[in-house]
């Protein structure tokens, strides 16, 4: 009976979210080319807002608690499991304060209005992913660039999502880059769940009423640890608390 009542809901929830896509692609475009960063900022906010909201469609709520003692105004690198593109909204929305950029595959770089134009404007990195020598120098730039203006970029160190929640083994050598090139950063672990329950038939139907949840970890200074003691603990930490 669920997934029979997930075709037309799945139906309506692609209808907004493609309509959520269309909508906000010239919305960036003026706010990026008119009126600069901040208000550019703003919109792929606004954006994630309504792309977070359209999975209401399909009975999914949220729990997303970001602790108040994260300090701001420093580089951060928010480290989380991987689990589907529904991952990525809810981050952005709550985690706005803190500039969120990615660390994504070269093949998201186009074809998607709104989303595509956020990654190659909005200061994330595309990378190559069977070009070792771009991607590291990518992953540089983009520690370069938290460096120098305290923005926050998320990785997803499993490299491709978990089909069914249970987290993949790290990938270390694009987190490895990252942290010894951002040596004032703070990491902030996050354990997500649940989120691969809305692909648990495949793209259509889409899974209802999923719970997601996400478990925001208290920061961890990078200066303070030997780069693989530091990935170490921040897989067990993701991992361990990752539903089973």
């Amino acid at each position: 009976m669920i997934k029979v009542l997930a075709y037309p809901l799945t139906i309506i929830y692609y209808v907004f979210f493609g309509l959520t896509l269309a909508v906000f692609h010239p919305i960036q475009w003026i706010c990026f080319n008119a009126l600069g960063y901040r208000a550019h900022k703003k919109s792929v906010d606004l954006l994630n807002w309504f792309l977070t909201r359209c999975l209401h469609i399909l009975v999914v709520r949220y729990t997303f608690k970001v602790p108040r003692d994260i300090p701001e105004n420093v580089p951060v690198i928010i480290v989380a499991n991987h689990q589907s593109m529904n991952d990525i909204p809810p981050i952005i929305w709550f985690m706005r304060r803190f500039h969120v950029k990615f660390i994504s595959k070269k093949e998201l770089g186009k074809g998607l209005p709104s989303v595509s134009y956020n990654l190659r404007h909005g200061g994330s990195v595309l990378i190559d992913r069977k070009n070792p020598i771009q991607a590291v120098n990518a992953i540089k730039k983009m520690a370069n660039y938290i460096e120098t203006h305290n923005r926050a970029v998320v990785i997803f160190p499993e490299g491709s999502r978990s089909r069914d929640g249970k987290p993949k083994p790290f990938k270390i050598k694009g987190l490895t880059t990252l942290l010894e090139n951002s040596p004032n950063a703070i990491v902030i672990p996050i354990t997500i769940n649940n989120s691969w329950k809305l692909l648990r038939y495949g793209k259509f139907p889409m899974g209802l009423g999923a719970h997601i949840k996400f478990t925001v970890h208290n920061p961890i200074q990078v200066s303070k640890y030997k780069t693989d003691e530091l990935i170490d603990s921040v897989e067990r930490q993701i991992t361990n608390a990752v539903i089973k």
